[in-house]
C-alpha cells in the first residue's frame, strides 16, 4: 500500500525529544510542531502547532527520571489531539512507567501500571506501541490494541558481530544470564539465538530498590557471561551479580539491558562493576560521563519502521522478531 504522508504526523514529548527526531528523519517526516512548557505554578501546558484534522497521529513519549511530569504532558498532548479532530491517535512509549508494579504483593496497594494504562486510553489514545514491557502479560491491561516490541534482534545483531562469535557457531563458550527468575523465559530465547548457554540468578528483595542474590542455577566457570534484562533501575542487582559470576569464574561479565533508567548513584555503580562492556538502547536519554565501556543501540529505526507499516496497514512484526 502506498503511503500518504502528509496524512502522517509524528509529536515527540520532552522526554523523548532526541529518540523523537531521529524517529522522523529514518521515518521521512518533518516533526509535528508540538508546544510544552510549564506555568509558575507548576501546571503543565500542551499546544499542536498544526492542522492534525484527519491524520494519523503518533506521540512519541517515554518515561524518564520525572515519569509523572512526563506522563501528564502525554496525557495533554493526547486530549489536545483529540480535541483537533486527529484521526487516530497512537502513543508510542518505549519505557512504560510504572511497569514492575503491575500485581499486588502486599495488602493495600495499587496496581499501578493497570492505572496508567487506563488514564492513556482515557486520554484518547487507540493504539500503544511499547518496547521490552518489565511483564508481558502488562497488555492485557489495555483495552486497545497494544503492539509490544521487542529489542532482542538488536542485541543479536551487536553480539553476532563481535569478534569472538565464530560464524554459525554463537559466541565462543558463552552463557546468557538471566539476573532473576522472572527475565528466564526472555533470557532463553536469547541464548538460543546466540548459541549460548544458559544461568539464572536465585535473588530475593528484603525491599524496594534491594537485591541479595542466593545462588546461581547453572555453569558460568570459564565462560563470558552475559547478563540480559528489561532494565536496569539502581544497578545494585547487575553490580552484585557481575562479582558473584565473576568469583564463580566467569572471564569476562557483558551487561545488555533495553532500557537504561539508572537512579541515583547507579552510573557509579556499574563503573565500579567492571563489566566489559554494557550495552543499552536509547529509550531513555541518559548521560554517560564519558564510560567507555556503554555501547548504545537505537531503536529509531525499528520504530520508525513500524510507524510507518502502522501508517501503511501493514504487518510490523518482520522488523523486531527473530527466529532460530
Amino acid at each position: 500500500m502506498k503511503s500518504d504522508l502528509k496524512f502522517l504526523k509524528i509529536f515527540s514529548t520532552n522526554s523523548a525529544a532526541e529518540l523523537g527526531k531521529n524517529i522522523c528523519r529514518k521515518a521521512g517526516v518533518a516533526p509535528g510542531k508540538l508546544t510544552t512548557k510549564k506555568f509558575a505554578c507548576g501546571e503543565k501546558y500542551v499546544q499542536i502547532g498544526e492542522s492534525v484534522r484527519g491524520c494519523n497521529c503518533f506521540v512519541i513519549s517515554t518515561a524518564s527520571a520525572n515519569v509523572d511530569e512526563d506522563l501528564m504532558e502525554l496525557f495533554l498532548t493526547i486530549d489536545a489531539l483529540k480535541r483537533s479532530l486527529a484521526k487516530y491517535i497512537h502513543v508510542v512509549i518505549p519505557h512504560f512507567g510504572y511497569a514492575r508494579q503491575d500485581r499486588i504483593t502486599d495488602p493495600r496497594e495499587p496496581i499501578s501500571a493497570k492505572l496508567v494504562a487506563n488514564l492513556i486510553e482515557t486520554a484518547g489514545a487507540k493504539h500503544i506501541i511499547t518496547l521490552d514491557l518489565h511483564s508481558d502479560q502488562t497488555q492485557a491491561f489495555f483495552e486497545k490494541p497494544v503492539d509490544n516490541l521487542t529489542a532482542q534482534k538488536l542485541f543479536l545483531d551487536y553480539f553476532l558481530r563481535k569478534k569472538l562469535v565464530p560464524a554459525k557457531a554463537g559466541i565462543k563458550n558463552a552463557v546468557i544470564v538471566s539476573p532473576d527468575s522472572g527475565g528466564a523465559k526472555k533470557a532463553d530465547k536469547f541464548a538460543k539465538l546466540l548459541g549460548a548457554d544458559l544461568a539464572i540468578l536465585h535473588k530475593t528483595r528484603p525491599a524496594h530498590n534491594r537485591a541479595e542474590i542466593q545462588k546461581i542455577v547453572g555453569d558460568v566457570d570459564g565462560k563470558v557471561a552475559i547478563i540480559f534484562d528489561d532494565m536496569v533501575d539502581t544497578g545494585g542487582s547487575v553490580a552484585a551479580a557481575a562479582d558473584v559470576l565473576r568469583a564463580n569464574g566467569a572471564t569476562k561479565v557483558f551487561l545488555a539491558a533495553t532500557h537504561a533508567v539508572l537512579s541515583g548513584d547507579a552510573l557509579a555503580k556499574l563503573a565500579k562493576a567492571k563489566f566489559a562492556e554494557i550495552i543499552f538502547t536509547d529509550s531513555i536519554a541518559q548521560n554517560f560521563g564519558g564510560m567507555s565501556n556503554v555501547k548504545i543501540l537505537s531503536i529509531a529505526d525499528l520504530l520508525a519502521k513500524t510507524i510507518r507499516g502502522v501508517h501503511e496497514s501493514r504487518s510490523v512484526s518482520k522488523f523486531w522478531e527473530t527466529h532460530k
